[in-house]
């Protein structure tokens, strides 16, 4: 088995904490931004799971090890959300999100543009990109509107 595949399994439980962090803090915020959230990391996290199925592949794990290894990654998540859940402050939810929300949304930023921005700049057809802006655009549309609602 290539290192890859271990390397691809713990950023891949780092990467699952961070979205157990945010869930919970989430929900201490509010059931509706818990609920949007969720929502907004399961839709990130299907394409993911594949593609990180698919390295554990090629980094020579048989499907059903694979599979095996992508749920315990999963583990990150539960241990995630508890750690946000017990770093609850007496003084109230408040003190919590207060820095688990800030934290985990920069990092999903930074991986979206480090992952985005410099194939953007690479591309070579200019329609392309423009859609791929619009798209981002149009995501970060939904979100305020729905933060709103």
């Amino acid at each position: 088995l290539q290192i890859s595949g271990y390397l691809n399994l713990l950023a891949n439980t780092i990467d699952n904490f961070t979205h157990g962090l945010a869930v919970a803090a989430s929900f201490l915020v509010s059931r509706k931004v818990g609920f949007l959230t969720t929502v907004a990391i399961l839709l990130h996290e299907i394409p993911h799971e594949v593609g990180d199925f698919a390295i554990l592949l090629r980094a020579g794990f048989d499907r059903w090890s694979a599979a095996k290894m992508q749920l315990s990654t999963a583990l990150g998540g539960i241990l995630g959300a508890c750690f946000a859940i017990c770093a609850q402050s007496p003084k109230g939810a408040g003190e919590t999100v207060a820095w688990i929300l800030p934290f985990t949304s920069g990092g999903f930023l930074y991986i979206a543009l480090v992952n985005v921005v410099p194939d953007l700049l690479e591309e070579k057809n200019p329609w392309n990109s423009l859609q791929q802006i619009l798209l981002l655009c149009t995501g970060i549309t939904v979100m305020v509107l729905l933060s709103l609602t």
